[in-house]
């Protein structure tokens, strides 16, 4: 019982010294000499309200907003993690290539500065792929994970596919005489048959979703054919640069294109954000209709106001944190149209 009794004894003193005189200490500490950091660097917007941690990235996708580095974990905070794609994986060099279509300029030339995305739409609509015809079947067979993707990651698509199905019962008997298919195949499945069936169907177009006015006012999401918009620029960039490979392109940063280790980075280089300059400052120009040299100017002061290094300065690339420069914008312009 005495060594017992010494047993339980030192067993109460290291619990509270551990979980609770230890914990507590150091939360004193924290809220005395760290509120700020102890408390998840919190920023507040405009009303006096958290809008995000200083730590932690979150998606902005308006136009007047600089845009933050792609995350691989959609900028969950309880979910970090990176793509972890190999050089070799597809998948990799189909996620770049997604963000450079609406976005890469050409180099030199006539069309210097000038956007690649209208031409890739140009291209996409005469419905050809190094010299062969019905390019979105031939995306579909040589990429059958992104054909699967594209109908998994929304309900719209998988519906629409289930539909497509209960009238194409011949394009999936010939597909599954050629490919074995599972007895009751998900909508996953059966994308490359569809994709094949619609390229057939509607060549030079993909589907894409569209909104429209519904009953009450509500808008109603549906899926059509179509030829041009963002989609056929992210989806089929990289089979255009196939097909023009000759084309010299304005070199981007890497960190606009590269998703960081824990997919939560918060920064992004100064040469990211002046890349996205002109897109930000055109859109507050045109939102407030003033002159956009103006506002690029003042837009490119903020940025140099908020750029930091580590170490302060003595090494490594400049950074600007992404929620600190938009509410900076947010302070100066007012919220966004």
């Amino acid at each position: 019982m005495k060594i017992l009794t010494k047993s339980v004894l030192l067993l109460a003193a290291l619990v509270f010294v551990v979980c609770g005189l230890y914990p507590l200490t150091l939360w004193a500490i924290g809220q005395a000499a760290f509120p700020f950091q102890a408390n998840g660097s919190m920023i507040d917007g405009p009303d006096g309200k958290p809008v995000g941690s200083r730590l932690i990235a979150q998606p902005f996708t308006k136009d007047e907003y600089f845009w933050p580095r792609p995350s691989a974990a959609s900028y969950d905070a309880s979910a970090s993690a990176s793509s972890a794609y190999a050089a070799s994986n597809y998948q990799l060099r189909d996620r770049v290539a997604r963000a450079l279509g609406p976005i890469v300029t050409y180099r030199q030339g006539e069309h210097a500065r000038k956007p690649v995305a209208p031409d890739v739409e140009a291209w996409f609509q005469l419905d050809k792929f190094q010299g062969q015809p019905h390019l979105v079947a031939q995306w579909a067979d040589a990429h059958n994970g992104l054909a699967q993707a594209w109908v998994k990651t929304d309900a719209l698509h998988k519906s629409f596919v289930e539909n497509w199905a209960k009238t194409h019962a011949d394009a999936i008997a010939k597909f599954g005489a050629a490919n074995p298919l599972p007895p009751k195949p998900a909508p996953e499945d059966l994308a490359v048959p569809f994709f094949e069936s619609f390229s057939a169907e509607h060549p030079g177009m993909f589907p894409v979703v569209a909104t429209h006015p519904g009953a009450n006012g509500a808008t109603e999401s549906v899926i059509e054919p179509a030829n041009s918009g963002a989609d056929i620029q992210s989806d089929f960039f990289d089979m255009w640069r196939q097909d023009h490979a000759d084309a010299e392109l304005q070199n981007v940063p890497a960190d606009l294109v590269t998703a960081s280790a824990s997919g939560l980075d918060p920064h992004i280089t100064l040469a990211n954000a002046e890349f996205q300059l002109d897109r930000v400052a055109g859109k507050w120009a045109a939102d407030l209709k003033r002159e956009p040299g103006a506002v690029r100017a003042e837009i490119e002061k903020l940025l140099h106001d908020n750029v930091s290094a580590p170490w302060y300065g003595l090494a490594g690339e400049k950074i600007v944190n992404v929620l600190e420069i938009n509410l900076a914008l947010r302070q100066r312009y007012g919220a966004p149209q």
